[in-house]
Protein backbone atom coordinates (compact mmCIF):
# COMPACT_ATOMS: atom_id res chain seq x y z
CA UNK A 1 0.00 0.00 0.00
CA UNK A 2 1.27 3.43 -0.89
CA UNK A 3 1.81 6.67 0.94
CA UNK A 4 -0.01 8.41 -1.92
CA UNK A 5 -3.16 6.31 -1.35
CA UNK A 6 -3.13 7.10 2.37
CA UNK A 7 -2.66 10.81 1.68
CA UNK A 8 -5.56 10.67 -0.81
CA UNK A 9 -7.76 9.07 1.87
CA UNK A 10 -6.89 11.83 4.35
CA UNK A 11 -7.53 14.47 1.67
CA UNK A 12 -10.98 12.89 1.24
CA UNK A 13 -11.44 12.97 5.03
CA UNK A 14 -10.58 16.68 5.13
CA UNK A 15 -12.98 17.44 2.26
CA UNK A 16 -15.78 15.50 3.97
CA UNK A 17 -15.17 16.99 7.41
CA UNK A 18 -14.85 20.59 6.28
CA UNK A 19 -18.10 20.36 4.28
CA UNK A 20 -19.96 18.30 6.94
CA UNK A 21 -20.50 15.41 4.48
CA UNK A 22 -21.64 12.87 7.06
CA UNK A 23 -22.21 10.11 4.46
CA UNK A 24 -18.59 10.36 3.33
CA UNK A 25 -17.41 10.43 6.94
CA UNK A 26 -19.42 7.27 7.60
CA UNK A 27 -17.50 5.53 4.81
CA UNK A 28 -14.07 6.89 5.84
CA UNK A 29 -14.41 6.27 9.58
CA UNK A 30 -14.01 2.64 10.66
CA UNK A 31 -16.90 1.27 12.71
CA UNK A 32 -14.55 0.86 15.70
CA UNK A 33 -12.97 4.31 15.34
CA UNK A 34 -11.92 6.14 18.49
CA UNK A 35 -11.12 9.84 18.81
CA UNK A 36 -9.12 11.32 21.67
CA UNK A 37 -8.97 15.12 21.78
CA UNK A 38 -6.78 17.09 24.16
CA UNK A 39 -7.82 20.72 24.38
CA UNK A 40 -5.72 23.77 25.20
CA UNK A 41 -6.39 23.37 28.93
CA UNK A 42 -5.26 19.73 28.95
CA UNK A 43 -8.80 18.32 29.14
CA UNK A 44 -9.25 14.97 27.40
CA UNK A 45 -12.43 14.13 25.50
CA UNK A 46 -13.05 10.77 23.86
CA UNK A 47 -15.60 9.84 21.22
CA UNK A 48 -16.59 6.87 19.11
CA UNK A 49 -17.64 7.01 15.46
CA UNK A 50 -21.29 7.90 16.15
CA UNK A 51 -20.46 10.65 18.63
CA UNK A 52 -17.80 12.21 16.42
CA UNK A 53 -20.04 12.12 13.36
CA UNK A 54 -22.69 13.80 15.53
CA UNK A 55 -20.43 16.84 15.88
CA UNK A 56 -20.39 17.26 12.09
CA UNK A 57 -24.12 16.52 11.81
CA UNK A 58 -24.81 19.32 14.29
CA UNK A 59 -22.63 21.77 12.32
CA UNK A 60 -24.49 20.86 9.13
CA UNK A 61 -27.92 21.19 10.83
CA UNK A 62 -27.09 24.67 12.13
CA UNK A 63 -25.98 25.77 8.66
CA UNK A 64 -22.40 26.43 9.70
CA UNK A 65 -19.99 27.75 7.09
CA UNK A 66 -17.53 25.19 5.70
CA UNK A 67 -14.33 24.81 7.70
CA UNK A 68 -10.88 25.82 6.56
CA UNK A 69 -9.26 23.10 4.41
CA UNK A 70 -5.69 24.20 5.20
CA UNK A 71 -3.47 21.22 5.99
CA UNK A 72 0.23 20.56 6.38
CA UNK A 73 1.27 16.93 6.15
CA UNK A 74 4.05 16.34 8.66
CA UNK A 75 4.47 12.60 8.12
CA UNK A 76 2.75 9.88 6.10
CA UNK A 77 3.73 6.23 6.44
CA UNK A 78 2.38 3.02 4.98
CA UNK A 79 3.19 -0.57 5.87
CA UNK A 80 1.13 -3.39 4.43
CA UNK A 81 -2.49 -2.80 5.48
CA UNK A 82 -1.85 -0.01 8.02
CA UNK A 83 -1.00 3.63 7.67
CA UNK A 84 -0.26 6.62 9.86
CA UNK A 85 -0.50 10.35 9.23
CA UNK A 86 0.71 13.27 11.31
CA UNK A 87 -0.95 16.43 10.05
CA UNK A 88 -1.36 20.02 11.22
CA UNK A 89 -4.69 21.73 10.52
CA UNK A 90 -6.09 25.23 11.07
CA UNK A 91 -9.81 25.10 11.89
CA UNK A 92 -12.60 26.64 13.91
CA UNK A 93 -14.44 23.48 14.93
CA UNK A 94 -15.31 24.37 18.50
CA UNK A 95 -16.10 28.09 18.17
CA UNK A 96 -12.57 29.48 18.11
CA UNK A 97 -9.65 29.44 15.70
CA UNK A 98 -7.32 26.60 16.59
CA UNK A 99 -4.31 24.76 15.32
CA UNK A 100 -4.98 21.03 15.52
CA UNK A 101 -2.16 18.53 15.41
CA UNK A 102 -3.59 15.15 14.48
CA UNK A 103 -2.18 11.66 14.67
CA UNK A 104 -4.37 9.52 12.41
CA UNK A 105 -4.20 5.72 12.21
CA UNK A 106 -5.71 3.99 9.19
CA UNK A 107 -6.35 0.42 8.08
CA UNK A 108 -6.99 -0.90 4.59
CA UNK A 109 -10.16 -2.93 4.95
CA UNK A 110 -13.16 -3.64 2.71
CA UNK A 111 -11.29 -2.24 -0.30
CA UNK A 112 -10.61 1.21 1.16
CA UNK A 113 -8.54 3.10 3.72
CA UNK A 114 -10.48 3.73 6.94
CA UNK A 115 -9.60 5.84 9.96
CA UNK A 116 -9.38 3.73 13.12
CA UNK A 117 -8.07 6.37 15.51
CA UNK A 118 -7.53 10.11 15.66
CA UNK A 119 -5.56 11.70 18.47
CA UNK A 120 -6.06 15.46 18.29
CA UNK A 121 -4.04 18.10 20.15
CA UNK A 122 -5.54 21.60 20.05
CA UNK A 123 -3.73 24.87 20.55
CA UNK A 124 -4.49 28.55 19.94
CA UNK A 125 -4.03 29.88 16.45
CA UNK A 126 -1.83 32.79 17.46
CA UNK A 127 -1.21 33.64 13.82
CA UNK A 128 -4.58 35.22 13.43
Amino acid sequence: MSVEAIKAAVDELIAAGTSFDVQALDRIYHDDMRVVMIDMDGNVNEANKAAFKGLFEAKKAEGAAPLNTWAQYNSVTAEDEVGHVMITRKVNLMGQDQILILSIDLIFEDGRWQVTREVIFARDDNEG
